[in-house]
């Protein structure tokens, strides 16, 4: 069990770095402030909220207490850190008043007078961590938020008990102060740049200068609202995981320095090498550390530390080579640029590289990566474990601590979907796995405000140490969160949709969207589903039954406007100048269906009539070549669509429902 005792002390020496009588009180404070944004000064003045470090368990895990209650008795929350008393809260809101807190909105009917807790409730977290956010959700999700949205994400971390997050807004700005500081040019380190909606892949290496350059106001917004997401973080005793240097660098750097050894990547996504084909720092080349240690003491100077920082030199990208002595090098490079600056550093890798690429990472590659960092200073998140787990085929990370993660979500994409059964299960199977290095777990989704339920799931887990005994029980009572009260046919709806769309199995489960709605049209298109779709129906139909009872439940210049929106648009479409990664990031946004699926789909079938008439066979390339010119002009575009929902959602529903519910539907 060495592995666990590693996985342990790695745990307790992140929570030693901080844990003073100071931060209780200011993390207590954090947690009465949620209250009074969540529920208002009247009934927040019926809760009690402390902290408490001794709490904790023996081996530091997490811990809350929920006691008190019932007429003329103030609840009390106690929690060993800010973010476990958010959990106790939340616990207590949800299963104690059937309240409901989810990215769309919140259900928050408060009993009156609040229910008492029967007996006083102790509960601690199986693992050290509870992790959100993936790479891509910067780009996908949270790309034009202001403040007032990630105070609203950030209550919403506190209350699922999120205790580890990225924050990586604001990174630019540092990468142009180090770029400047080592000779580059303004205009050189503009030309670097992706635009904004693509900042992801430029963090990860995978592409440059697309969509870009980045406005100087957006550097201005993003520092500040990083300082303000981190402050906001750590009074809740979260962690925030920041960037460090992984290695890329702009070709311009070739001119300032032209001894340095860097090796130019291959392309990504289908981008030439106008876009992508990164240049990589050689691991022994003296700027690997110069450039390191420079970013990393100014990122830190600017926004201190929680020595936890995340960095991908191989994402999606086949190394140049695959002698586990240079795979070694590239990654002890890294580490040590932490290090220099930071020698309390713990490196947070996402696992994604060995499941996208497991061809080349084979036992020894994998085995050149994880023994190069010290044990215990590298933490890897196995992104898509609910899927393709892989600490199953790596013995643990061999012994590096891991977090068990549910990606579930690609693009950002809208459609019902979810595993849930695997899910559940998922977790515990990987904590009772030989000499398990398991520290926590996580939800990693490209993109958020989708399928709230498999995130509720999630969520509740990170406190469980064992599965949910039984899903249909589960999601009946989640059914009566989401409305307010209980009803027989919105319930039975849920556990129909729990076994059709939410119980995903097979080759399906990959998380897209796969609507033939939202793709170029052709004839070879697939259009297999997992489920039953009379199941889904019937689903539609007992919650229009159930309407009737639970319905009741700028800032910037022009031309900085329209470069955003055309951002957006390239990312939710063609997503490079030439559909390189053609409608991956597919939203069913009412603007979207109306003026680019749609038309896209009576080229289609205008060009198949052609075909038919003329008597000639139906050419997908020319169509293709067609669709592109239609899918550029809604990208080029400049009307202004609706940026909230209007007219009757109810009433839609209903209309969309006779429209497509089938006239005989098979059981």
């Amino acid at each position: 069990m060495e592995a666990m005792g590693v996985a342990a002390a790695l745990g307790l020496l992140l929570l030693t770095a901080g844990g003073s009588t100071g931060d209780e009180a200011r993390e207590a404070a954090a947690v009465r402030e949620l209250l009074v944004r969540l529920l208002g000064p009247g009934p927040a003045a019926a809760f009690s909220v402390s902290v408490e470090r001794s709490l904790a368990t023996e081996s530091g895990l997490d811990t809350y207490r929920l006691s008190g209650g019932g007429a003329g008795t103030r609840v009390q929350v106690l929690g060993s850190t800010g973010v476990a008393a958010a959990a106790g809260l939340h616990r207590y809101l949800r299963d104690f008043c059937g309240c409901h807190v989810a990215w769309s909105g919140s259900q928050l009917r408060l009993p009156q007078p609040l229910p008492a807790v029967p007996e006083e409730l102790t509960e601690a977290t199986p693992n050290r961590y509870r992790y959100y956010q993936n790479v891509c959700t910067q780009s996908y999700s949270f790309l034009w938020w202001d403040w007032a949205r990630w105070e609203q994400e950030i209550d919403w971390m506190a209350l699922n008990g999120i205790n580890l997050a990225l924050a990586w807004s604001g990174q630019e700005a540092i990468w142009q102060r180090v770029y400047l500081a080592l000779g580059l040019t303004q205009a050189e380190i503009d030309e670097y740049f992706t635009g904004p909606a693509f900042l992801a892949w430029g963090r990860m290496g995978n592409l440059h200068t697309w969509s870009g350059p980045l406005p100087p106001s957006w550097h201005l917004k993003q520092l500040y609202l990083q300082h303000r997401i981190l402050d906001r973080m750590r009074s809740f005793g979260m962690i925030p995981v920041l960037p460090a240097f992984a290695g890329h660098v702009p070709k311009a750097l070739t001119r300032v320095f032209p001894q340095v050894n860097v090796t130019q990547m291959g392309n990504w996504g289908h981008f030439n090498c106008s876009y992508s084909c990164s240049f990589l720092l050689a691991p022994e080349d003296p700027l690997f550390p110069l450039v390191g240690s420079l970013f990393l003491r100014e990122l830190t100077k600017e926004f201190g530390t929680d020595h936890i920082y995340g960095a991908d030199t191989f994402n999606e990208m086949q190394p140049p080579s695959s002698e586990p002595s240079y795979l070694a090098a590239a990654t002890a490079a890294v580490y040590q640029a932490m290090t220099a600056v930071d020698p309390d550093a713990v490196w947070l890798l996402q696992g994604w590289l060995f499941q996208h690429q497991p061809e080349f990472w084979g036992p020894a590659q994998v085995a050149a990566v994880l023994g190069a960092v010290p044990r215990g200073r590298l933490l890897v998140l196995d992104l898509f474990a609910e899927s393709q787990p892989v600490y199953v085929r790596t013995a643990s990370f061999q012994g590096q601590p891991f977090i068990w993660c549910m990606l579930h979500n690609f693009g950002g994409n809208h459609g019902l979907f979810g595993a849930l059964e695997s899910v559940n299960q998922g977790p515990t199977t990987a904590r009772h796995f030989p000499n398990s290095t398991m520290v926590g777990t996580g939800m990693a989704p490209e993109g958020i405000g989708q399928n709230e339920v498999v995130y509720a799931l999630m969520a509740e887990l990170g406190w469980q140490k064992d599965p949910v005994a039984d899903l249909g029980a589960w999601v009946t009572s989640f059914a009566a969160r989401r409305y307010g009260v209980s009803h027989g046919d919105a319930e039975a709806a849920w556990r129909l949709l729990l076994r059709s769309v939410y119980n995903c199995s097979g080759e399906e489960c990959r998380g897209h969207n796969h609507s033939p709605l939202v793709r170029r049209p052709s004839l070879q298109m697939v259009t297999t589903v997992w489920y039953n779709r009379s199941d889904v129906f019937e689903a539609w139909r007992l919650l229009l039954t159930a309407t009737s009872t639970l319905a009741s439940s700028p800032a910037v210049s022009e031309t900085e406007a329209h470069f955003y929106e055309q951002n957006s648009r390239y990312q939710l479409t063609l997503w490079g100048p030439e559909g390189n990664i053609l409608d991956y990031a597919n939203k069913q946004l009412a603007g979207l269906v109306a003026d680019y699926y749609a038309p896209r789909w009576r080229l289609f079938t205008e060009t198949l009539v052609e075909s038919l008439v003329q008597g000639v066979p139906f050419q997908q390339h020319q169509f293709d070549r067609n669709a592109f010119q239609l899918e550029q002009t809604f990208v080029l575009g400049t009307r202004r669509y609706p940026s909230q929902p209007e007219g009757d959602t109810v009433d839609l529903v209903k209309k969309l429902f006779l429209k497509y519910y089938p006239r005989a539907v098979s059981f």
